[in-house]
């Protein structure tokens, strides 16, 4: 899908209290959790978990800043004060964020990058899983919810490869135990719709790499 540029994003993103523009320190006026979630797209998923759970914060990181804005809105509109978002690629999180800051990662609807040349790219590559590794807490969990099979089979593989420890696979999430619980993004909702079934991969790191 082609983004539509907007040229006043960075200028709304740079003038909102709500965005991270350097290390992430004491944001939080508290000592509740933080979780993160990378790939925030337009903000259902984040704005809904913060919520759904007020006495966790949550952070958000999206490279799009003309999409980012999106989601700046909803939290705006919403009046939350536990979610914090950040325009920035991935691979830099350990420039904002010291190791074990975090309770939880949500990988949710990344890009496949089905090409065989670029599956470094793909947010389970083990280069990844070393970088979540180092932003966890002991004992964090990483979330991932894809509607893509290859996606899925692939992420499967990489997280075993790691040696992580597997704590809830789905190939329906919607009809499984978790659905109760379960917290839609804007991608999620529209596939669903097409009775496209959602794949979900929890895992946690057994810390002794």
């Amino acid at each position: 899908m082609r983004l539509r540029n907007n040229p006043k994003a960075q200028d709304i993103l740079n003038d909102s209290s709500l965005t991270i523009k350097n290390k992430l320190d004491n944001y939080f006026e508290n000592n509740n959790p933080i979780h993160l979630e990378i790939g925030v797209g337009k903000g259902d998923f984040i704005v809904g978990m913060a919520k759904k759970y007020p006495d966790i914060n949550f952070v958000g990181v999206e490279k799009f800043g003309s999409v980012l804005i999106k989601a700046l809105a909803k939290i705006e509109n919403e009046k939350l004060t536990n979610v914090l978002l950040m325009e920035e690629d991935a691979t830099n999180l350990l420039d904002y964020f010291n190791e074990n800051t975090f309770e939880c990662i949500y990988i949710n609807f990344s890009d496949p990058w089905p090409k065989k040349r670029h599956y470094k790219r793909r947010l389970t590559y083990q280069s990844f899983l070393e970088l979540y590794e180092k932003l966890l807490k002991k004992d964090g969990f990483v979330k991932q919810k894809t509607d893509n099979k290859t996606l899925f089979e692939s992420s499967l593989f990489s997280f075993n490869e790691y040696g992580t420890i597997f704590d809830f696979v789905s190939v329906d999430l919607h009809n499984s135990e978790q659905a109760k619980d379960n917290v839609m993004s804007e991608y999620e909702r529209k596939f669903s719709s097409m009775a496209q079934p959602i794949y979900a991969i929890n895992i946690k790191f057994k810390g002794d790499k």
